[in-house]
């Protein structure tokens, strides 16, 4: 799936307030990251993960992407473009032996 297509998708499943739009969709990702979060949790403690608890991580995931599309939308960013400059900045980073621990710019 191409990200500008999967952008265009999620604008038309977006129903939320207008004047609260940034702050309902950051909060929104921060608690779809705390969902994922949970479930790698079990999956920590209870080993190796069923079918439905890989579902479940596929499913809160997929609601990572789909508030972190609509929050680009509100920004005015594309998401393909922010997907590449993050994959810039990290081949950067990998390129200057600065990839892990405190890195840079963090």
């Amino acid at each position: 799936m191409d990200l500008k297509t999967y952008q265009a998708f999620t604008r038309t499943t977006a129903i939320f307030p207008a004047d609260r739009t940034l702050e309902y969709l950051a909060l929104g990702l921060a608690s779809e990251a705390g969902e994922v979060a949970g479930v790698v949790k079990k999956w920590i403690r209870d080993g190796t993960p069923d079918d439905a608890l890989t579902e479940k991580l596929r499913a809160e995931m997929g609601d990572v992407c789909w508030y972190l599309s609509e929050l680009c939308t509100a920004a005015g960013l594309d998401l393909g473009e922010v997907f590449a400059a993050n994959m810039a900045k990290l081949q950067d980073r990998k390129a200057r032996g600065v990839i892990t621990g405190g890195g840079d710019n963090r």
